[in-house]
């Protein structure tokens, strides 16, 4: 997921216009492309950029051959890798402080409302080496509470600590087809580069004999609102912290099925589906609150990053 101020879109509300543009940041944190020296293309971080590969295996635990270089047929490439086949499950982790927080809530009915939807549907143009399509079906399958077992400043390995921490010790179940998500609380910092980098990412590990998903999303209502929230001071649920989040999850969730062990589809500048429709939006409505939203999910009204259809020649839409 990429950081907002790499490709930085801010929502312009003033005199009724409700209009949307877009702008460089001031810091000019371009992500370097493949160049003409690299023979494979970039190999995915699933933070939003892709770093050279040196031809290293990228198998992981699956078993799958993986492949550095292949061809684009539509914007994206196929590497070997697996896909999430059959229903997704979403569980989430509320990691610190969330009490009074309608974070809860409204990503909660998040999760509850992207099972068949368009939206999701959008990763079945996604498949395996045996031409095994992602299924258009995702739930929630739970979640827990972290009460700052780690502190309230984490790093990559942390957050992998709590994930295996709620596994291990029974919260969650050991579940293949789950997307793990750690949602940090406004308070909790990620030091490896959230709201400088990125405002979420996903990646995988081997915890309790199986291959295991998850991702990192951050409240960034009191550290970065202006680089991780489309919309910092109204949004279509009342709260621009979580809508923020609702936005990123929705990203990590199509990368974490689409490209899971980060060895399945991206592009030569190592782009996963997400990736390369960041921060836009397609054609947003205005709500009735004078914020701006895309999409209806359930009873909610959300404001979502635009997925590439791998299709016609590749595209960044809102359903399929």
């Amino acid at each position: 997921m990429k950081f907002k101020g790499l490709t930085i879109l801010l929502l312009t509300l003033a005199t009724g216009l409700n209009q949307i543009s877009h702008a460089q940041t001031v810091r000019g944190a371009v992500h370097a492309k493949k160049t003409a020296a690299e023979t494979n293309d970039r190999r995915p971080t699933g933070k939003g950029w892709g770093e050279p590969d040196l031809g290293a295996s990228r198998s992981g635990v699956t078993g799958e051959s993986t492949t550095a270089k292949s061809t684009m047929t539509n914007g994206i490439a196929y590497h070997g890798g697996p896909v999430v086949l059959g229903t997704s499950h979403i569980y989430y982790i509320w990691y610190g402080n969330w009490s009074g927080n309608s974070a809860e809530t409204i990503l909660l009915s998040l999760a509850n409302s992207l099972n068949g939807s368009h939206y999701f549907n959008m990763n079945t143009t996604y498949y395996n080496k045996y031409k095994q399509h992602v299924s258009k079906w995702v739930t929630y399958h739970g979640g827990t509470t972290d009460n700052y077992s780690k502190g309230a400043s984490l790093n990559d390995a942390a957050v992998q600590s709590v994930v295996s921490r709620a596994i291990t010790g029974g919260k969650l179940p050991k579940d293949p087809n789950g997307v793990y998500f750690v949602l940090t609380s406004k308070d909790v910092k990620e030091t490896s580069g959230f709201c400088t980098s990125y405002c979420g990412w996903h990646s995988h590990s081997t915890i309790a004999g199986t291959d295991i998903k998850f991702a990192f999303v951050g409240d960034a209502a009191q550290q970065c609102p202006s680089a991780c929230e489309a919309q910092t001071w109204r949004s279509p649920n009342g709260n621009p912290g979580a809508d923020g989040m609702a936005s990123v999850v929705a990203h990590e969730l199509s990368e974490s099925v689409t490209d899971p062990d980060l060895n399945a589809w991206y592009d030569a500048n190592g782009e996963e589906n997400a990736d390369k429709c960041a921060w836009g939006f397609g054609a947003p409505k205005a709500a009735s609150n004078a914020s701006q939203y895309n999409i209806t999910l359930g009873s909610r009204d959300y404001l979502l990053q635009q997925i590439w259809a791998n299709a016609k020649g590749g595209y960044c839409a809102m359903g399929y």
